[in-house]
């Protein structure tokens, strides 16, 4: 397979902190602020993530299907694993990979909303917007990428090159 750096572990970590400062700015006020990790691409960046903020916070966890067959798009996503805990009340930020079409952002947005938090606001490390398929809000983004398959940071393919330390697109046919 074929990888090409889009973008590198020295851009991701200067967005990293800047995303941090920003989100920090913006919840200095806040007694806690609740970041949700959508598993399993996200792990990296919240990690990266929730170490460069300077205010305080809680980590929780949700995992969505939104792909039925590989890399069969499905227009449903399905909640596999739901938070642990009550956020009635409180400041939640998503924590995303990447929005493609923008399903998943909008199904977990919605879903939240219900449960009657302080807020919710969405943070994304990557999106495509040549795919976005449904108006979506982004809070805090991280780059705007091609519409190509990517991997590293988080990101995979067939659960594969998932701990690379940058972003890269693969070609899977080569």
């Amino acid at each position: 397979m074929d990888l090409e750096v889009l973008i590198s572990e020295a851009e991701i970590q200067r967005r990293v902190r800047e995303l941090a400062a920003e989100i920090s700015r913006d919840y200095a006020q806040a007694d806690e602020l609740i970041l949700v990790g959508v598993l399993k691409g996200a792990f990296i960046f919240l990690a990266d993530l929730s170490r460069c903020l300077t205010i305080p916070r809680s980590i929780e966890f949700m995992a969505v299907s939104s792909y039925d067959n590989g890399d069969q798009e499905s227009s449903a996503v399905r909640l596999v694993m739901d938070l642990r805990k009550n956020i009635e009340g409180k400041h939640v930020l998503v924590v995303e990979d990447i929005v493609d079409t923008g399903r998943t952002l909008n199904f977990l947005g919605e879903l939240l909303a219900a449960r009657k938090p302080e807020s919710v606001k969405t943070c994304a490390l990557v999106r495509k917007p040549d795919r976005a398929r449904v108006e979506t809000e982004i809070d805090y983004l991280g780059f705007e990428i091609p519409d190509a398959w990517v991997v590293g940071y988080g990101l995979d393919y067939d659960e594969q090159n998932r701990t690379l330390p940058y972003i890269a697109s693969i070609n899977p046919a080569s």
